[in-house]
């Protein structure tokens, strides 16, 4: 078996998030006193011990709640229960017990999981009488934490690995593409991870910004093994107010940063806005590979030439980034989805690929050959080697007489020689200039 999934369930605000991120020693759930905030499973490992586990941190479950994201949230964490080895069930032990933990216990007794019982808020001995009660859940003795001061955590591990069956320390998978979906709110990059899933693993709502953390899913098909990310859609700087805006943005970078594949989201219906040229932005300077994907296409009306007018004005503010490809989507339809993963890997493979040394030296001398180097400060750059050096983006470094002679206009040049003898179609590449003496 892969590693055990440890799912972190309880009603809204018993400070399943807080546990979470002291588990996973940094800080990944929105953190707030508002019920609700955690409205989607997020994902982190965690280890302890010996043992190396994946935790899923849930929105809040609240049975008889009719409300259409109350009620999606139910569904989420529905469905991290499924997936659970263990099931991890915060109470909270300051309120007591409540009507609505005698309703989740009923859900998590109905999943035949392992459960441990967790009373939270427990901060000083004195507290612990307040754990007695809990026994009338019937789901075994409770263990009493303190998630925010860190208290009775070994504890509380301890039984919770002592759950686990069978352990097998797994690297992370080299064939494993991590595609992230960025864009503004209500753009589609949830309803579009569902159509690839197959299942209603993200939150779909008419509610632009139901999506506020980034969500991890596995997809395996016979294209290979994929994660998908669905971030949070970012707003305009300055409607970034409420303190779980800001902590969206910032994950949204993150996701960009430990992605493969980033793919910019956007609506045919509004084009291309200054905030999503930002972040994508920031994925071409950390040179992932990236592609761009226009949905809600079914809701143009279109002639022959619709399709290249609109790539040119995309172009045009994406410039800089004159490598990505397009697709033009209907995630609603299921329009083109099925080309999604196939443009999906041929960025990967760009991202990915490797240049003999001898192929890549001949193809830079005649580059030199045809086009010399500028003459910067009386001196003229000379280029003695290259090689490429990883990937990942790929990385080549060039070995010349002094890096100061570079002009811009000729790193962009060896570049774009670079990308038209190898193909380097999706992705960044970067350019290193090192001194060599001759």
């Amino acid at each position: 078996m892969g590693k055990p999934i440890v799912a972190i369930v309880g009603r809204p605000n018993v400070g399943k998030s807080t546990l979470f991120n002291k588990l996973a020693g940094r800080r990944i759930s929105i953190v707030e006193d508002t019920p609700g905030v955690t409205r989607d499973r997020v994902y982190a490992e965690a280890e302890w011990l010996k043992y190396n586990f994946t935790m899923i941190d849930t929105g809040g479950i609240e049975p008889e709640s009719e409300d259409v994201i109350i009620s999606q949230m139910r569904r989420q964490a529905q469905i991290a229960i499924e997936t659970a080895s263990v099931i991890v069930f915060i109470v909270d032990g300051k309120e007591g017990l409540a009507a609505a933990d005698r309703e989740v216990a009923q859900m998590l007794r109905k999943s035949k999981k392992p459960i441990v019982l967790v009373v939270n808020k427990i901060d000083s001995l004195k507290d612990e009488d307040n754990a007695y009660e809990f026994y009338n859940l019937g789901i075994g003795d409770p263990i009493t934490i303190s998630a925010a001061q860190g208290l009775g955590l070994g504890d509380m591990l301890d039984r919770v690995v002592s759950h686990f069956d069978e352990i097998l320390d797994e690297e992370e998978e080299e064939d494993l593409i991590k595609i992230a979906f960025v864009g503004k709110p209500n753009v589609g990059k949830s309803s579009l991870i569902n159509k690839l899933l197959g299942e209603d693993r993200v939150i779909v709502s008419d509610v632009p910004g139901t999506t506020r953390d980034a969500i991890d899913s596995y997809l395996e098909t016979e294209e290979g093994k994929f994660l998908l990310i669905d971030t949070a859609g970012l707003r305009r700087k300055s409607k970034v107010k409420e303190e779980i805006e800001r902590y969206s943005v910032i994950r949204t970078y993150a996701a960009i940063e430990r992605a493969d594949v980033c793919i910019l989201m956007l609506d045919a219906t509004q084009g291309i806005t200054d905030q999503d040229e930002k972040i994508i932005g920031y994925a071409h300077e950390i040179n992932k590979a990236i592609m761009v994907i226009v949905n809600k296409w079914d809701l143009i009306e279109k002639d022959t030439k619709t399709m290249n007018e609109f790539t040119k004005s995309i172009g045009r503010s994406l410039s800089f980034m004159s490598y990505a490809p397009y697709l033009f989507i209907s995630a609603k339809t299921g329009q083109r989805i099925h080309k999604v993963l196939d443009m999906v890997k041929e960025c990967h493979g760009s991202y990915t690929k490797r240049v003999k040394t001898g192929v890549l030296n001949d193809v830079i001398s005649k580059a030199v050959m045809m086009k010399e180097p500028p003459v910067v400060a009386n001196r003229r750059l000379k280029i003695y080697y290259v090689t490429q050096t990883g990937v990942k983006p790929p990385t080549f470094v060039f070995f010349v007489n002094d890096p100061q002679n570079l002009h811009f206009s000729y790193e962009r040049y060896l570049e774009n020689q670079l990308r038209e003898n190898f193909e380097f179609k999706g992705t960044g590449i970067k350019l290193e200039f090192r001194e060599r003496k001759e």
